[in-house]
């Protein structure tokens, strides 16, 4: 038989709708604009079938110190509407430790909860704190790219909310598009060195612009330690606050706790 060699229309075929690529968890991620490094970390660690990330950006000062930090709450909820409008959410994370410092952890989630009433929420520092819980970690060491006066905002949150500091360095990075460039020797340094100089349960990465997700494993190998990030910790809550406990192999040791987020 001879088949037309011209155009030809099969109408409307059958398809089926299944659950998508979210059929297990929706997380939607709230990104600084200037952030370059968030989004990679994720991929990084968030590669479970059914798991989906949502993410959108919003505007932030490239400088960081304490006032563009608080400038940005009234921010978060207009980036928060932009997330899967009127689509299901089970987590919304919100991507900037400092500012969650700053303003606190409760303005944030206020801030997201103004678009979206019942999701579950979470920031670096609370996503740090579910994980020293989790990991045991009662003495920690805090590696920062911050400026003084963004540290003594991070140290006395720390100290007032979470584990003991027993030690702390910094890169001294005011420039956000500087932190994210720090390169990830230096960052293995900087956690081997705050490990030799305290006795600790584990460190914390704070900044989700520095790197650490491909490189976990290695260093908790070589510091003996837990270490997490800002990054590392809130892809881990994101996950666990969805209802989703699998362990991650080869993401470091708070993967492997299929413990629930708190």
């Amino acid at each position: 038989m001879d088949v037309d060699p011209g155009f030809i229309d099969l109408g409307v075929l059958p398809c089926r709708l299944d659950a998508g690529i979210a059929a297990r968890a929706a997380i939607g991620l709230l990104v600084l604009a200037t952030d370059q490094t968030m989004e990679h970390e994720f991929r990084h660690l968030i590669r479970l079938p059914g798991v989906a990330v949502y993410g959108a950006r919003l505007f932030n000062d490239a400088d960081i110190t304490p006032e563009t930090l608080r400038a940005i709450g009234d921010r978060i909820a207009p980036a928060t509407e932009l997330i899967l409008p009127s689509m299901h959410l089970d987590v919304v994370a919100f991507g900037c430790t400092s500012a969650s410092m700053t303003l606190g952890e409760a303005e944030v989630f206020r801030q997201i909860r103004l678009v979206r009433p019942e999701v579950a929420c979470t920031t670096p520092v609370t996503a740090a704190f579910a994980a020293f819980k989790a990991l045991g970690a009662r003495r920690i060491g805090v590696l920062t790219p911050y400026s003084p006066e963004v540290n003594a905002v991070v140290r006395a949150y720390l100290d007032a909310h979470g584990p003991q500091v027993a030690a702390f360095a910094t890169f001294d990075k005011r420039d956000d598009r500087e932190a994210a460039r720090i390169s990830a020797d230096s960052i293995v340094g900087g956690i081997a060195r705050l490990a030799r100089g305290a006795r600790l349960d584990a460190v914390f990465v704070s900044c989700t612009s520095l790197r650490l997700a491909e490189t976990v494993a290695a260093i908790e190998a070589e510091v003996g330690i837990p270490v997490t990030s800002s990054d590392h910790a809130l892809a881990w809550h994101s996950l666990r606050l969805a209802g989703v406990t699998d362990r991650v192999p080869g993401a470091g040791r708070l993967f492997e706790c299929g413990c629930p987020g708190s």
